[in-house]
C-alpha cells in the first residue's frame, strides 16, 4: 500500500490539465503535473514504477511529488523547493558592496593605471571590510551592478 495517496479534486484536475495542454511552464513543472494526474485514484492510479517509466522520471522523484502534494498541496508539488538557507553566506553585503563600487569608482593607486580586480580584493581586505575576499567576487559583484572601472 502506498503512504502518500493523491487524490486529485476536480478543480486541480482541470487546472493540471489545462498547464499540460498549455505547454508554457517548465519542463519539471509539466512533469510533476503529469505525475499527479497519473498518481491520482480517481483517475488511472498508476504505480509509481510505471508512472516513472512512462514519464522518464526516477520513482524517487514520483515518491516526493506524492509527498509533497499530500504534505502540502497542488503548488508545493508543482514548483522546486526553496532552500532553507543558501549553500553558502554571502562574502559582501549591501554596506561590503557599496565600499568596493566606490573604491572601485576612485582613482587607483599611483603605481597603477587603473583597478585590477585582484588590486580591489586586497583593498577590502586591507580596509578591514572583509577577512578574505577573491577576486572572482569582486568581478560578480561589479558585473551585478553594471559598473564601469573606467
Amino acid at each position: 500500500m502506498k503512504k502518500y495517496v493523491v487524490t486529485l479534486t476536480a478543480e486541480e484536475r482541470r487546472m493540471l490539465q489545462a498547464l499540460i495542454r498549455a505547454g508554457k511552464a517548465s519542463a519539471l513543472k509539466l512533469a510533476r503535473a503529469r505525475v499527479l494526474l497519473k498518481a491520482d485514484t480517481a483517475g488511472p492510479d498508476w504505480p509509481d514504477q510505471r508512472i516513472a517509466e512512462a514519464l522518464e522520471v526516477g520513482t524517487t522523484t514520483v515518491a516526493r511529488v506524492r509527498q509533497r502534494f499530500v504534505e502540502r498541496g497542488v503548488a508545493a508539488a508543482l514548483e522546486r523547493q526553496k532552500q532553507a538557507r543558501p549553500s553558502r553566506e554571502r562574502k559582501l553585503d549591501g554596506r561590503a558592496e557599496a565600499q568596493l563600487i566606490a573604491l572601485a569608482c576612485s582613482a587607483p593607486p599611483a603605481t597603477r593605471a587603473a583597478w585590477t580586480l585582484q588590486l580591489l580584493a586586497d583593498r577590502l581586505v586591507e580596509l578591514r571590510v572583509v577577512d578574505a575576499v577573491s577576486d572572482e567576487t569582486v568581478r560578480r559583484v561589479l558585473k551585478k551592478t553594471h559598473s564601469s572601472r573606467g
